[in-house]
């Protein structure tokens, strides 16, 4: 099966047609603050100019915090991650951010905006239609966020949850398995072994894959 990283359109039909609207987004985001893992992808409908704007909207080159996206990632339509510089000083009397509408105070505002948290997205992590993720959030590896949820906290790895606020809906697996594929990593293999892995990665038994594991 063909695995590569480099390509922007990864969604190819047997005919030959590349769908347009499904990107690896390392392919297409070159942005200071956020960082994306190989074969992540995402799919818009609507398919941007600017990528980035459209994932991590409130996202400024040079912002305190970051956006980090893991490897091997599915982000459907209308996703978004809010990013703690869409945040407002909340110390006064008013939220309404005077200074940012003055020449002259807007750089002094924004360096008041220290230590912001980052939102981390682990690996193989399916976020679903229209799900809005949150300032400082961190999802675990191998979780799926359910199409519409609110994310307002982090997220266990290999865990499903949806709502809003989203909650745990329930583990994807019995207990043991989400350690042991962790353990393995399987997104950190070679593209090879990873490639000959894939039966084994489409079907629920764990030993399968552990069998392929590099240096065993």
């Amino acid at each position: 099966m063909p695995l590569d990283p480099n390509q922007t359109h990864p969604l190819v039909l047997s005919d030959g047609t590349v769908l347009p609207d499904m990107v690896h987004l390392n392919q297409v985001i070159d942005h200071p603050n956020i960082r994306i893992g190989d074969f992540t992808y995402a799919n818009d409908f609507d398919p941007p100019k600017n990528w980035a704007a459209r994932l991590a909207p409130y996202l400024y080159p040079g912002a305190p915090e970051t956006l980090v996206i893991g490897r091997f990632c599915q982000i459907a339509h209308g996703v978004r991650f809010i990013t703690a510089s869409a945040n407002h000083a909340m110390d006064g009397l008013t939220t309404f951010p005077f200074p940012v509408f003055d020449p002259a105070t807007i750089e002094g505002y924004k360096a008041g905006f220290t230590g912001l948290p980052d939102t981390v997205i682990g690996h193989d992590v399916w976020i679903g239609h229209g799900a809005l993720i949150l300032p400082g959030v961190r999802i675990g590896s191998g979780a799926i966020i359910g199409a519409g949820s609110v994310v307002t906290r982090d997220v266990a790895p290999y865990s499903i949850v949806a709502g809003n606020p989203a909650r745990l809906i329930r583990p994807r697996f019995a207990a043991g398995i989400a350690e042991r594929l962790l353990a393995l990593a399987w997104w950190d293999w070679p593209p090879d072994r990873i490639r000959a892995a894939v039966p084994a990665l489409l079907q629920p038994d764990i030993a399968a894959l552990e069998a392929l594991r590099p240096g065993d």
